[in-house]
């Protein structure tokens, strides 16, 4: 029997079990994963994957690189519309969340539970919008994903090609481009309901005009609105210095509801054969109400609190990428100015009632002396502006060796204004001129990073290739303004007490005086190198080394020193093999990476944010993707993550107040050695099959996808851990079922079909415990977790 012969037969068998499969259980034929970046051909094997981690395009089997990319298509058949939904499908993420666009990323375990405060460490994740980075100091921004060419997931330090905020990987959303050969379009609508909660919809469509053979304008928007499904219910709280309060004004049921909306708009003008000018712009406006976890005290998708809770979140972003040829030089520009407005309020009665419990702290009065409900609440006002500018050249000089050069330049800019209110508070207790003003945060942080980069891959032979790069790297840090109290609720010595004589102030922004002006610079090399060997076309294996650094930075108070530069050294060997005429795909990696000088942010004194250098950690791990063609229409395809990471030093907590080393010599450690880094799960794999077949004249299909993620926690030190607990591990089921005619299509999906509680995050609005080792807001830890079962019908089309 022939070798084709044979294979033709195992696909008819294939195909008959799974039919029997799909027939007898739905669920059974994905109960591995859902995340194939490439479709199957009529011919059973899989499409070829372009990818630009490189910052060329190159074939993903090619690249050594650890990859995960989900193009458009799979995109759309996984209903794929924010951060949160694509996540889920990369196996070396794993992320912390409050909300929409409020999200820490992580990767590969580098994590140490810090807190997205504003003074607190830059992210460790880049996330990238084409060539630009789009991450900002409190997280990224939560883009609506549509008309998105593909997602790619670069694991492991990324220091040579993308800097300071890729220490453990990198994310790049890489959006379709206008396109001059023809006219296109397509457009989506969509109605769905969470369980227990309300109703939502998406509206979404896109416009490719030919303006001429060489240019065109691609056209997109949107507009989305999900339901509510957390109750914030109706209740009473006794404070020890005051008395019963009621929420009777906020109780409102499903009331964390998002409303979002946004647009881009992209041109592509070839100016001859050799250059090519893009400019983008985007914008989007996002609106959410209330709090998006629970209060496991009050009840199951329930909260109890007392002040209103929003975030309004409005970015847009102009960018412009001109690429062309000089001589045997490829050179590309890419530049972009970010602005994002956030307007935000938040319940702070928690703080206000363990801190009367526990320290008196609730006994205040109005102007008249008489007693006042001091409950506390949050106003925030956050202006980002970033604009980044990166020009490389790219060129062969001979047939073996491929160099890039190339400069970045990046400036952050965030004006933070936070006020932590108390209604009718007297004006001797509040900041002054600020009235109801118990705490005033009023600074400007500017991050600036350069750097120039270099990198060359050389041909030894035809299977033998090496990767050298390096980066050098300067940054600079600055932290300027006014925080804390007035001077009639100075105990602390913090605020107005801080800035010596009245008649001396010199107001900044409307505060009545600087207490902080700081910064700190910084330089130094990431390198990288790689060894691959192509042992056949469809197999090749590579040996890396690589490092990866996030800048240091500036304690708000005043009396701590800066934090300094934490750097990751990356060992990884991988391999990217295909198999059976390619309809196989079996991608990994295995991974150590020694973590060095740990930037830590905690909740200190006065539920104040820190951040010292701790010790080091370890982290280990293994990670890999499958695709298979295993039938005529069926495709399945899946990855996994396991990861080992953990301190190979005690945390004790404290640093050597002379050379700011951390010391790791201590009787009673919050976090010993060999204690697990908090966020990130011991495994995440994920697995999905997809069955195309077609009904009576139409293309039908069903899919089935399977997540699952290990248990985690939301801290390292182990008496917080104490308190808030461990979020356990869960397994999501996500189903669909459409079909095709035409130019149309209409898909029923159900997310989270068996409305699993996943929890991904678990906080508290203050300190776990109290600077006298007493509980604090650790006795009432919120969990925020995924949304619940969610039923949705789509319908769309396609027009070219």
């Amino acid at each position: 029997m022939t070798r084709s012969r044979r294979r033709k037969i195992a696909r008819e068998d294939a195909k008959r079990f799974s039919r029997a499969l799909l027939r007898r259980a739905p669920l059974a034929s994905a109960m591995l994963v859902a995340l194939p970046s490439a479709q199957a051909q009529e011919s059973g094997s899989l499409e070829e994957v372009v990818v630009t981690a490189q910052k060329r395009e190159e074939n993903l089997q090619k690249v050594p690189v650890s990859i995960t990319a989900i193009g458009t298509e799979k995109l759309d058949q996984l209903q794929v519309t924010d951060f949160a939904d694509y996540a889920k499908f990369l196996p070396s993420v794993s992320f912390q969340s409050l909300g929409p666009g409020q999200s820490a990323v992580y990767m590969r375990g580098i994590a140490s539970g810090e807190n997205s405060n504003h003074s607190g460490p830059l992210p460790s994740v880049g996330i990238y919008l084409d060539e630009q980075p789009i991450t900002t100091i409190t997280g990224a921004l939560d883009l609506h994903i549509y008309d998105i060419a593909r997602v790619e997931s670069i694991e492991g330090p990324q220091g040579t090609l993308y800097g300071a905020s890729s220490q453990a990987g990198a994310i790049r959303i890489i959006t379709n481009k206008p396109d001059p050969s023809g006219f296109k379009a397509s457009y989506a609508v969509e109605g769905n309901t969470v369980k227990g909660g309300d109703g939502g919809y998406l509206a979404e469509g896109m416009i490719n005009l030919p303006l001429s053979d060489r240019a065109a304008i691609r056209l997109v928007g949107w507009k989305e609105r999900d339901g509510g499904y957390i109750d914030n219910v109706a209740g009473t709280r006794t404070y020890p210095s005051f008395g019963t309060i009621n929420n009777d004004a906020y109780a409102k049921n499903n009331y964390n509801d998002v409303d979002t909306y946004g647009a881009r708009a992209a041109l592509k003008v070839d100016l001859n054969d050799n250059w090519t000018v893009t400019p983008i712009l985007m914008g989007q406006n996002q609106e959410s109400d209330g709090f998006f976890g629970d209060d496991p005290t009050v009840g199951e998708g329930k909260v109890q609190h007392y002040r209103p809770e929003y975030q309004k979140d409005k970015w847009g972003q102009a960018a412009l990428t001109v690429e062309g040829k000089f001589s045997n030089f490829d050179l590309v520009y890419a530049g972009a100015y970010l602005k994002r407005n956030i307007d935000s309020s938040a319940d702070y009665s928690d703080y206000t009632y363990f801190y009367d419990v526990n320290y008196g702290y609730g006994a205040l009065s109005d102007d008249n002396g008489d007693p006042i409900d001091p409950t506390q609440y949050f106003l925030g006002r956050d202006r980002f502006t970033k604009s980044s500018h990166e020009l490389r050249a790219s060129w062969d000089p001979i047939d073996s060796l491929h160099l890039v050069l190339g400069g970045f330049t990046q400036r952050q800019k965030h004006k933070i204004h936070q006020r932590y209110l108390i209604d009718n508070l007297a004006s001797d207790f509040s900041v002054t001129g600020w009235e109801d003003t118990l705490w005033l945060t009023q600074q400007t942080r500017i991050d600036r990073d350069d750097a120039f980069f270099a990198d060359a891959t050389y041909k030894i032979t035809d299977k033998l290739s090496v990767i050298g790069g390096v980066r050098k790297f300067w940054a600079d840090n600055t932290l300027e303004g006014f925080f804390g109290y007035g001077l009639g609720y100075s105990s602390s010595g913090s605020g107005e007490a801080q800035c010596g004589d009245p008649s001396t102030w010199v107001p900044y922004r409307g505060a009545p005086c600087t207490n902080l002006d700081k910064g700190i610079k910084e330089n130094g090399w990431t390198p990288r190198f790689s060894v691959n060997y192509n042992f056949t076309e469809s197999a090749m294996a590579y040996v890396t080394y690589s490092k990866g650094f996030r800048p240091g930075g500036i304690n708000r108070r005043g009396t701590l020193p800066p934090y300094n530069a934490d750097f990751i050294k990356n060992y990884e060997v991988g391999w990217k093999t295909s198999w059976f005429d390619n309809s196989l795909r079996f991608n990994g990696a295995v991974y150590r990476m020694d973590w060095d000088d740990i930037q830590f942010s905690y909740l200190g004194q006065s539920g104040l944010t820190e951040i010292k250098n701790a010790n080091d950690a370890r982290v280990k791990g293994v990670e890999a993707s499958i695709e298979w063609a295993a039938a005529e229409g069926l495709l399945i395809s899946g990855g996994f993550n396991y990861v080992d990471a953990k301190l190979i030093q005690n945390y004790c907590g404290t640093v050597d107040p002379d050379t700011g080393t951390p010391i790791t010599n201590c009787a009673d450690p919050l976090a010993p050695k060999g204690t697990r880094l908090p966020a990130t799960p011991e495994l995440k794999g994920s697995l999905t099959g997809r069955y195309t077949f077609p009904v009576r004249g139409f293309q039908a299909h069903v899919q089935a996808s399977v997540v699952h993620q290990g248990n985690a926690y939301s801290d390292l030190t182990l008496p917080d851990r104490a308190l808030v607990g461990q979020q356990p591990s869960y397994t999501i089921t996500d189903l669909s079922s459409g079909i095709e005619w035409g130019n149309s299509s209409l898909e029923l999906y159900v997310h989270n079909a068996f409305d699993e509680r996943a929890e991904d995050f678990r906080t508290t609005q203050c300190a776990v415990n109290g600077f006298d080792g007493n509980p604090l807001c650790g006795l009432e830890p919120y969990s925020l977790f995924k949304k619940p079962r969610t039923i949705g019908l789509r319908f769309g089309q396609k027009f070219d």
